[in-house]
C-alpha cells in the first residue's frame, strides 16, 4: 500500500515533487519509463515502477494499492501537439482516460491532475486568470489537457473517484532539461553558455506566469497531503514576465551577451497569461515566493556545474 503514485515521477516536476512528499514521510511509488535506468541510490524508501505509460498493464501496476494518483506524465510539448495534435490524443488523452479506470478499478480514492495554467485559457482581454475564467484554448496541447480536466468530472460522476486539478504556470529551475524544446529559461541559459542565438516569437512582449520548481513542487505536495476544498486551483508566481524581462534577467544573472534570433509569433500564441492564485493562497500557500532572479540564478549555477 502507498499513500500516493506519481505517474511521470522521473520527470522534472516529477522528481521534485516526489523528493517532497518523501521529506514528509510519505509512502511514494514512482511510475516512470526511466529511460537511463533506475538509480535506486536517490530512491532508497520509494518504490520504483518501470513502465510504459501506454501498457495498461503497466499501468494499472502503478496505481495499485495508492490511495492518491498524481497525473504528472505528459508524452508531448506544445510543440509537438502543434505538429501533431492526433499525437497527443493517441498517446495523452486516451492513456489518461484509461488511466482513470484504473484508478476507479484499483480503489484509488483521488487523482490529482498537473495540467496547463496559460495556454488552458486561451487568448482573453483579462489581466489576470481565475480558475473561473472560461476556458477557451487554442493549442492542441491546452486542449488535451481541458479533455483530460473533464474527463475526471466524468469518472467523479459516474464511479465517485474524487479528483484535484492543478493548473501549473511557468515551472522552471535546477534540473529542467532544455533539449525538449520547452521551457524559455533553461533554453535561453543553455544558449548562453553555447555561445548560440535563442529562438524569439515575436516581438518579446509575450507575458507569462514564472514559478520556480521549489515553490511548485512545494505546493503541490501541499495540496496532495492536505485537504483542498475545491476542484480547481490555479498554481503560479501570480506575476507576470515578459520574454524581453526573461532575457534582461538571464543576461544579468549570466553576465554575458544573449544573441536573438526573433521569428513570428504561431497563430495559436497567447499574447498574456498571468495566474490569479487568490483561491490557492487562502488554503495552502505561505511564505515567499522565489523571485524571478533569484530563481534564474540557481538555474543557472546548476547548470554550470553540471557542464
Amino acid at each position: 500500500m502507498s499513500d500516493v503514485a506519481v505517474i511521470g515521477g522521473n520527470g522534472f516536476i516529477g522528481k521534485a515533487l516526489v523528493a517532497r512528499l518523501a521529506e514528509r514521510g510519505a509512502s511514494v511509488t514512482v511510475f516512470d519509463r526511466f529511460s537511463t535506468g533506475i538509480d535506486q541510490s536517490s530512491l532508497p524508501t520509494i518504490r520504483a515502477i518501470q513502465g510504459d505509460f501506454l501498457s495498461s498493464a503497466d499501468r494499472a501496476l502503478a496505481v495499485e494499492g495508492a490511495r492518491t494518483v498524481v497525473h504528472a506524465l505528459s508524452t508531448t510539448t506544445p510543440a509537438t501537439a502543434q505538429d501533431d495534435p492526433a499525437l497527443d490524443v493517441r498517446t495523452n488523452l486516451m492513456p489518461s482516460i484509461d488511466l482513470f479506470t484504473e484508478c476507479a478499478r484499483a480503489g484509488v480514492e483521488r487523482v490529482v491532475f498537473l495540467s496547463t495554467g496559460g495556454a488552458i485559457y486561451g487568448p482573453t482581454a483579462s489581466p489576470t486568470l481565475t480558475e473561473d475564467t472560461v476556458p477557451r484554448p487554442v493549442s492542441p496541447y491546452a486542449i488535451g489537457k481541458l479533455a483530460i480536466e473533464n474527463y475526471l468530472r466524468f469518472f467523479s460522476a459516474t464511479t465517485g473517484l474524487r479528483s484535484t486539478v492543478l493548473r501549473l504556470s511557468n515551472p522552471y529551475g535546477p534540473g529542467q532539461r532544455a533539449g525538449r524544446a520547452q521551457g524559455l529559461i533553461p533554453i535561453a541559459l543553455r544558449a548562453v553558455a553555447a555561445n548560440k542565438a535563442v529562438t524569439q516569437y515575436g516581438d518579446g512582449s509575450m507575458v507569462r506566469d514564472y514559478i520556480h520548481i521549489d515553490d511548485a513542487s512545494r505546493i503541490i505536495a501541499d495540496v496532495i497531503v492536505g485537504d483542498p476544498h475545491h476542484e480547481v486551483y490555479n498554481v503560479g508566481s501570480g506575476e507576470g514576465a515578459s520574454v524581453a524581462d526573461v532575457f534582461r534577467v538571464v543576461e544579468q544573472v549570466t553576465g554575458r551577451p544573449l544573441r536573438i534570433d526573433q521569428r513570428p509569433a504561431p497563430a495559436t500564441f497567447v499574447h498574456r497569461s498571468v495566474l490569479d492564485t487568490t483561491r490557492l493562497r487562502a488554503e495552502f500557500m505561505t511564505g515567499p515566493m522565489t523571485s524571478l532572479v533569484d530563481g534564474v540564478r540557481s538555474t543557472w549555477l546548476e547548470l554550470m556545474a553540471s557542464d
